[in-house]
């Protein structure tokens, strides 16, 4: 669509890059995120082979949706804080086949607590829908992660 923002191809790596990070939060309601992606890589299955084609997997689709909505919380919030998923409900509701470019949207609906990060969240290869649903993330602050 000629109408659309070109947006830069989301990397699927372990660490989020670094970013301008606010002196206060800024999380609010509305705030939100897109990124695109190509259905390539690690994020593919046949589906052990059952299907005969390759296609954007149900885990890799709710990674791409959990990494976007962190990095929307991750940017609006103040150094040493950040958050963690605790709750996703999305429904895989069409194939995206290898290769396809696909967009991720995250938005916020609201927050709780002032700590719960309720968003919606979806995935779109052009105006089809792929996956659609909620995410929730808990703010925390870092230097208070514990490890056993």
């Amino acid at each position: 669509m000629a109408d659309e923002p070109q947006r830069e191809l989301m990397e699927m790596r372990d660490s989020v890059p670094e970013l301008d990070r606010p002196a206060e939060s800024t999380l609010e309601p509305e705030l939100e995120r897109s990124a695109d992606f190509i259905v390539e890589e690690r994020l593919i299955t046949d589906v052990g082979g059952t299907i005969g084609v390759r296609v954007l997997s149900t885990p890799a689709m709710i990674a791409v949706i959990e990494r976007n909505s962190a990095v929307l919380c991750y940017q609006n919030l103040p150094e040493g804080s950040a958050t963690v998923g605790f709750e996703v409900c999305v429904k895989h509701v069409a194939a995206a086949a290898e290769g396809s470019r696909c967009t991720v949207t995250s938005r916020v609906r609201e927050i709780a607590d002032g700590r719960k990060v309720r968003l919606d969240v979806e995935v779109r290869e052009g105006e089809r829908t792929i996956g659609v649903g909620t995410h929730e993330r808990r703010v925390i602050q870092v230097g208070q992660v514990k490890s056993d």
